[in-house]
């Protein structure tokens, strides 16, 4: 499962604009200073000292467990993106939906699968951040949302970063090798797109395809590392349905950076779509639903399954008719929003898997006398 999230990888909230961001006589930029604007996600709980005490409050949130580590570490884990885990879930969601779809009728999936999986995920989106923030360190000073990235400025060095990168990949393959030879090829298959990602936005306005064709690796990996190879006629509509959503909300996404993007000169699907965002969205979405469709039929889900996709319908289409491409925070919103999507998916997969009736062969192998 050798997957990654780059884009979604940028801190939320602030507003777009190409800066020169360094203050005088000081080498943090202005960003890490910077207020939100007002609708803005704020600190989180967790991030300041409480007044007068001298010590940190306590706070459970990801930033605020971040914001508490030691000292050293926490460049590190801002580098993977642990204080922001949104891009984990997103990348981890598809992965569960196909262990979960190849799970024997009347079964929960399997608990073993799930945790290596979820493992692997915040390892692969770790080393995935960690390879994009190389790429657009020289990027990434230039714009105010993504110039406090430990790398842009300065906390972690270009060689620390490849030491880093280095264990990360070291425990993701751990983890792939707890997996059968099948699975083992086909998440190395994926190596080239993971590599090659962060360099599509400099070339193409579609590197959002590219993020899907990597970030739903998870939606093959899962099935095989199941059964032990591909069932292809539920695996592509659930792979390509993943690629359309990761088009849905990347793009959503995308629109928070597009006026910085224009200067720098990085592309995008929100730069491509501009004012017709919406339909295409919707596009997207349907096309989404008709995969999500075929691969609940050729697996022989049950009506809950598909209770749970026309509830995601009806998610996405209030999801993409409030949205407000002109308003970063409001992208941030519905961008998060998708994890939703995701989890309504899962459960039902899960519950529409668990009204199947198991196989009799099975029932008989367990009980010669039936």
């Amino acid at each position: 499962m050798v997957t990654l999230v780059t884009r979604l990888c940028r801190v939320p909230g602030t507003a777009a604009g190409p800066l020169r961001l360094l203050r005088a006589g000081s080498a943090r930029p202005a960003a890490a200073l910077a207020v939100p604007p007002h609708g803005a996600p704020g600190p989180p709980l967790g991030l300041g000292w409480e007044a007068g005490s001298g010590r940190r409050p306590l706070s459970f949130s990801a930033a605020g467990l971040v914001s508490s580590a030691p000292g050293p570490l926490q460049p590190y884990l801002r580098l993977m993106r642990l204080d922001k885990p949104i891009g984990t879930w997103l990348l981890y969601l598809p992965c569960t939906w196909s262990i979960g779809l190849a799970a024997e009728p009347g079964c929960f999936p399997d608990w073993y699968m799930l945790s290596l999986f979820g493992t692997g995920a915040v390892l692969m989106r770790g080393a995935g951040c960690t390879i994009n923030d190389m790429w657009d360190r020289d990027y990434d000073k230039k714009v105010l949302r993504t110039a406090n990235r430990p790398i842009a400025v300065g906390d972690i060095s270009t060689f620390q970063s490849f030491v880093f990168l280095g264990g990360q990949l070291s425990l993701a393959l751990c983890v792939l090798l707890c997996l059968n030879y099948y699975s083992i090829a086909l998440g190395a298959a994926s190596l080239s797109l993971v590599i090659t990602y962060p360099l599509m936005k400099r070339i193409t306005y579609w590197p959002q395809l590219v993020l899907g064709l990597t970030f739903n690796w998870g939606a093959l990996l899962g099935w095989s590392a199941i059964k032990g190879s591909c069932d292809w006629s539920v695996c592509l509509p659930l792979y390509f349905s993943g690629v359309m959503w990761t088009l849905i909300y990347d793009t959503i996404y995308a629109h928070q950076d597009k006026k910085d993007d224009m200067v720098i000169g990085v592309k995008s699907t929100a730069l491509r779509f501009n004012e017709n965002t919406k339909q295409w969205l919707s596009g997207f979405s349907v096309a989404m639903l008709v995969g999500l469709s075929v691969a609940g039929i050729n697996c022989d889900q049950t009506f809950l399954y598909y209770t749970a996709v026309a509830t995601i319908s009806a998610h996405l289409a209030h999801q993409i008719y409030t949205l407000d491409i002109h308003k970063p925070e409001d992208c941030w919103k519905k961008f998060t929003s998708n994890r939703t999507v995701g989890l309504l998916l899962f459960i039902g997969i899960v519950t529409g898997n668990l009204r199947k009736r198991k196989n009799p062969k099975e029932i008989n192998a367990i009980n010669p006398d039936i």
